[in-house]
């Protein structure tokens, strides 16, 4: 399969690893009153997120979880124990405020967008639709964002066309432009996209796929044997296909691909990138082999109880805040894990230090 000319969309994310300033960063980390050290991972957080944004003074401000959605042709092969039409039906459940992440995004005071990437549906014209008419505090927006109705299916070809994949990764591009603030937390829905993060990963990282597949929305063991043997049809179907863009157009989703270019375009302005389960992870994965430096800017919201997302973990060098056994999706886990990361710049700009406190430091 052809791949055309990405390079037009795709964009540059520059390195920020300045090593003066991590240090200057972990002196005023060592230095508040606490042993050194002793609020462990919040201290970590505390520091990559000062160094993501640049600034000793870390404050995240007007975070954006988007929802992205689309469907898969390779439900139809049984890959999943949910039938298609829960995709767009989710998606009003999103907009209605009753799914797990619009209770979580509106109890943590995050924007919520969800987005049409390629949902086998239209949607009904909303009052929030116009460009120049926001939604109300606390209400979602529904973004139109439609490449297709949803994928082909990938054993049999294609998933989408090179042109599709491209519209697709521009779109997410665009749609950050669009957003406010400095944190872009990530979610997704769609009926088989574990299948579609299971078979990026296998492909990508070289690990077979049995490995890397579990459940999804519930199968039982027979189900997961039934949707291990479709994907490696579908790896066997694509076996010449190698490329990160080849192969995100032969076995991706509209949503992932839609996310890579938001994830892209959110490492490019350097906002924090709250990263959720194993679908959104696949998309920085996707992203990474694109631009690497995209890995500096993310931060993990938890390990999730697909077998396939540790090993993506691993294979990313990624440490996750939770390990919770989540695996519903949607950015519930990002949702989850979002109060952690005012508590660890607040921490950064506001805990005395010992001098400032004047409190007696380690004896020596």
């Amino acid at each position: 399969m052809r791949c055309v000319d990405m390079s037009c969309v795709i964009p540059e994310v520059a390195c920020i690893h300045d090593a003066g300033f991590a240090a200057h960063v972990q002196t005023l980390l060592d230095e508040k009153t606490k042993p050194v050290g002793s609020l462990g991972v919040l201290e970590q957080l505390a520091h990559r997120i000062a160094c993501i944004l640049g600034t000793d003074q870390p404050v995240l401000q007007q975070p954006q979880m988007v929802v992205f959605a689309a469907d898969h042709g390779l439900a139809a092969r049984g890959v999943s124990a949910y039938p298609v039409d829960v995709t767009w039906q989710m998606v009003e459940n999103f907009m209605a405020g009753g799914a797990a992440v619009s209770v979580l995004a509106r109890q943590h005071g995050v924007a919520l967008n969800v987005v049409d990437c390629g949902v086998a549906r239209d949607f009904a014209v909303r009052e929030q639709d116009p460009h120049d008419k926001l939604p109300k505090a606390g209400q979602p927006r529904l973004w139109r964002r439609k490449v297709a109705y949803g994928t082909q299916d990938c054993s049999q070809g294609p998933a989408m066309t090179a042109q599709e994949c491209a519209l697709a990764i521009r779109n997410g591009v665009e749609l950050v432009k669009q957003l406010p603030g400095n944190a872009l937390l990530l979610g997704e829905m769609g009926i088989g996209n574990t299948s579609t993060a299971s078979l990026l990963l296998s492909r990508l990282c070289g690990i077979p796929v049995a490995q890397v597949t579990g459940m999804g929305t519930g199968l039982n063991a027979e189900g997961v044997q039934r949707k291990i043997a479709v994907l490696e049809a579908v790896l066997a179907k694509h076996a010449d296909v190698t490329e990160p863009l080849q192969v995100l157009a032969a076995m991706g989703g509209l949503e992932v691909a839609t996310m890579v270019g938001a994830v892209l375009q959110a490492a490019a302005e350097r906002r924090v990138i709250v990263v959720d389960g194993f679908i959104t992870t696949s998309a920085v994965l996707v992203a990474s082999r694109l631009q690497p430096a995209v890995l500096q800017r993310c931060v993990y919201a938890h390990r999730s109880g697909e077998p396939g997302h540790d090993l993506m973990l691993k294979a990313l060098n990624a440490q996750p805040l939770l390990d919770w056994q989540l695996r519903l999706g949607e950015g519930s886990g990002a949702a989850t894990a979002w109060p952690l990361l005012p508590s660890a710049c607040a921490i950064l700009r506001e805990m005395a230090s010992f001098a400032s406190a004047g409190v007696a430091t380690k004896a020596d």
